[in-house]
């Protein structure tokens, strides 16, 4: 059932086919309507591919200075994000500093005029005229 069958060929060729002879002025003729429209089609594939080109070009020169421009806007963003973090950083230290339990009395009396009882003020005069014996 599943054998495989034997395949048949024909035994025959197929005979050639049976060209007309051309005379030489009919071949030439011949030959220059094929080589002009292969010029014809080179030239159209040329043509398309100048214009191709040309489009390519034109939004190249329409684009490059929206890309610098968009170049340098970003530039300038990103010297700004580095300066405000700059500004986050210095203000995370300064909450952590401010929130911090062990620091409470010296920013009390940094912030304020109020002095620890048990520590001595130190006075600088600078009015002071000593004059020398």
């Amino acid at each position: 059932m599943n054998a495989i069958q034997p395949s048949f060929y024909p035994t025959k060729s197929p005979e050639p086919i049976q060209r007309k002879k051309l005379s030489p002025r009919r071949k030439r003729h011949i030959r220059q309507r094929y080589y002009r429209g292969m010029a014809v089609e080179m030239s159209i594939k040329v043509g398309v591919n100048l214009a191709i080109a040309t489009v390519a070009v034109s939004a190249l020169t329409h684009l490059l200075p929206y890309h610098w421009s968009q170049q340098d806007k970003l530039r300038e963003i990103r010297t700004q994000v580095k300066h405000m973090e700059a500004n986050v950083n210095t203000l995370r230290a300064d909450f952590s500093r401010n929130f911090d339990p062990h620091q409470a009395k010296t920013i009390m009396q940094e912030q304020g005029y109020r002095f620890d009882p048990n520590q001595r003020r130190v006075i600088w005069n600078q009015n002071l005229d000593i004059k020398p014996d």
